[in-house]
C-alpha cells in the first residue's frame, strides 16, 4: 500500500479485554478501521487482573520476557505477552507488571470508591516501558497516538528524555482527548517516584501547583485531537468545559483537531446483533418483541402505546442525572416508562431505587454494568435520554439512530454534531434537542417527543432517518489518517 504508515496506538483501555466505557469502544474500533485501509498499527496496554489469557489467547513474545524500566531509584523489569483484538489482525502488547496491573479494577479501587494512590507510578511506568517495548521490537513508529492522561507523558518522554535519540527521531506524536474532566493531577511528591529529576520540572508538567499529566501531553504533543467538532470549539471558548486548562487550549489552537468518533457497526447492527431480536430498516418488526422483552426483563408492564425511555450511563452530574432527579414526578406523568441502566454516585443510587419502588409500573433501575442489557435497552426502547452537562462525542446517541430509537439530547459536543432537532427542522430532525442547562427544557424535549410519538406514522420517518445515518468508522478513520499525514509532512521538511 502506498503511504502505508506505522502506528503505535496506546491506551489504558481496549474492549473488549478491559472497559469502563466509551473509550475502550473506541481504542478498539479506530485501529481496527485503520488496519482495514492498509496501514500498520500495533495497540500497547496494561496487562490488567481483569484480562484473561487464556480467553484472548495471550502469547509470550521471546524479545519482550524482559523489559528493564528504570524510574527513579528503582529498577522495573516488565514484561509483554502478545494477542490479537478478536474477529481482526490487529495485535495488541500486554504490558504485564502484576505490582501495579493484577488488580479487579483499572483505576479505581472499588473497596475504597477512590483512585488507587499510586496511580501516577502505575501510568508513568506504562508510558515509560512503552517506548522501552518498541525499542526491543525494532519497529519505528513514524505516528504515537496516546489516549487521555494514562499515556499523555508519553510526548513529555520523548521531548525530554529521548530527544537526542535517533530511533525516535523521525517520530511524532497526537493526543487524543476523550473528556477533559480527566486529567491525572497529582501532589508533586510523586516526581521521585516517577523518574523526574528536579531540574527536567518545568511548565511542561505542572499547572496550579500540582503535576499534571494531561497538561503534559497537550503541551508537548505535536497534534490534539478531540472527538468532536463542537467540543474542540466549546473547550477553547468555555472556562468550565476546558477544566481549568482554557489558556494552554488556546495556545494550541492551530494543531486541534475535532474528529467525530464512529460505531463499530459489527457490534452495533440490528441486523446481526446477538443479544436481540433482530431487526431492519424495512421489517422493524423486530422492535416491537424487542421493547417487550425490555419490559419483560425491567418487569414493566407492557403497552404498546407507552413509550420506553431508555438511560445507559455512568450516573453522575455530568451525565444530567441532576436534571431527571429534579422532574422525575413530571416525567412519569407523561405516562412513559423509564428502564435505566448503570453505576455511579451514590446519591443517585438511592434516588432512583426510591424512585423505582415509587413508581414501580414505570421505572426500571439496573445500578450496574450488563453488555446484553445495553444492547436490548438500545433496541427495545423508543427514545433515548442524554441530558448531558457536555459531552465530548458520546457514542449511545448514534447507537440509538442506528437501532430506530430517537435521541433526546441537550445541544453539546458530540451531540450538537449527530442530532438534528425534529421540532425546528422537521424535514431533516434525527431527535429531540434542548439548549439551555435546566430541568424546564429537559422536560419541553422529552414532551416534544412523546407527543411525536403518538403519531406513528410520522415517529417511523424519525426512526428510518435515522437508521439511514453512516456512523461507520472509516469516515473517522479517514480524518485522522490526514492528520498523521500532515505530521509526516512537517517531519520530512
Amino acid at each position: 500500500m502506498k503511504n502505508r504508515l506505522r502506528i503505535l496506538f496506546l491506551a489504558s483501555e481496549v474492549s473488549p479485554f478491559a472497559k469502563t466505557g466509551g473509550l475502550a469502544d473506541v481504542t478498539s474500533s479506530l485501529p481496527k478501521a485503520l488496519y482495514d485501509m492498509g496501514h500498520d498499527i500495533r495497540i500497547i496496554m496494561p496487562k490488567y487482573g481483569v484480562i484473561s489469557e487464556r480467553k484472548y489467547i495471550l502469547r509470550e513474545v521471546i524479545r519482550l520476557k524482559k523489559i528493564p524500566v528504570r524510574m527513579g531509584n528503582k529498577e522495573h523489569v516488565t514484561c509483554a505477552k502478545s494477542a490479537f483484538i478478536p474477529d481482526s489482525k490487529v495485535q495488541v502488547y500486554f504490558l504485564d507488571y502484576p505490582p501495579y496491573f493484577a488488580r479487579p479494577d483499572l483505576y479505581v479501587d472499588s473497596k475504597t470508591g477512590a483512585d488507587y494512590p499510586d496511580n501516577a507510578e502505575r501510568f508513568m511506568l506504562l508510558c515509560r516501558a512503552v517506548l522501552a517495548t518498541t525499542k526491543l521490537l525494532h519497529w519505528q513508529p513514524q505516528v504515537i497516538h496516546c489516549n487521555d492522561w494514562q499515556t499523555a507523558m508519553i510526548p513529555w518522554l520523548l521531548k525530554h528524555e529521548y530527544a537526542q535519540d535517533p530511533f525516535f527521531a523521525s517520530t511524532s506524536t497526537l493526543l487524543s482527548v476523550h473528556n477533559l474532566a480527566y486529567q491525572g493531577s497529582f501532589d508533586k511528591s510523586v516526581l521521585p517516584k516517577i523518574g523526574i529529576r528536579p531540574e527536567q520540572t518545568n511548565e511542561d508538567l505542572e499547572i496550579y501547583g500540582r503535576v499534571n499529566f494531561l497538561k503534559s501531553g497537550l503541551v508537548t504533543a505535536d497534534v490534539i485531537t478531540t472527538v468532536s467538532p463542537t467540543y474542540a470549539e466549546e473547550i477553547q471558548m468555555d472556562m468550565e468545559l476546558s477544566a481549568g486548562l482554557l489558556d494552554i487550549l488556546r495556545a494550541r489552537k492551530n494543531d486541534i483537531y475535532g474528529i467525530l468518533n464512529g460505531i463499530d457497526h459489527s457490534v452495533w447492527n440490528p441486523e446481526k446483533d446477538e443479544f436481540i431480536s433482530a431487526y431492519n430498516i424495512d421489517d422493524m418488526n423486530g422492535k416491537l418483541e424487542n421493547k417487550k422483552a425490555l419490559a419483560a426483563k425491567a418487569r414493566l408492564p407492557f403497552d404498546e402505546t407507552t413509550p420506553i425511555i431508555g438511560m445507559v450511563s455512568r450516573m453522575v452530574d455530568q451525565k444530567g442525572f441532576d436534571l431527571v432527579a429534579d422532574v422525575i414526578d413530571k416525567i412519569i406523568s407523561l405516562k412513559v416508562q423509564l428502564v435505566l441502566l448503570g453505576t455511579g454516585d451514590e446519591k443517585y443510587h438511592k434516588f432512583f431505587k426510591k424512585a423505582a419502588k415509587t413508581y414501580a409500573d414505570n421505572i426500571a433501575v439496573f445500578l450496574t454494568f450488563d453488555e446484553a442489557l445495553a444492547h436490548l435497552i438500545e433496541a427495545g426502547s423508543d427514545m433515548f435520554l442524554m441530558p448531558s452537562r457536555f459531552e465530548p462525542c458520546g457514542l449511545n446517541q448514534m447507537y440509538s439512530l442506528r437501532y430506530g430509537t430517537v435521541p433526546i439530547v441537550r445541544k453539546t459536543g458530540g451531540l450538537a454534531d449527530t442530532i438534528t432537532d425534529f421540532v425546528q427542522e422537521p424535514d431533516k430532525g434525527n431527535g429531540f434537542v434542548f439548549e439551555e442547562y435546566n430541568s424546564s427544557s429537559m422536560l419541553t424535549a422529552i414532551h416534544h417527543a412523546v407527543t411525536a410519538y403518538q403519531d406513528q406514522k410520522n415517529w417511523s420517518k424519525i426512526q428510518r432517518r435515522g437508521m439511514k445515518i453512516d456512523f461507520s468508522w472509516t469516515q473517522s478513520a479517514e480524518n485522522y489518517v490526514k492528520v498523521y499525514q500532515k505530521l509526516e509532512s512537517k517531519k520530512r521538511k
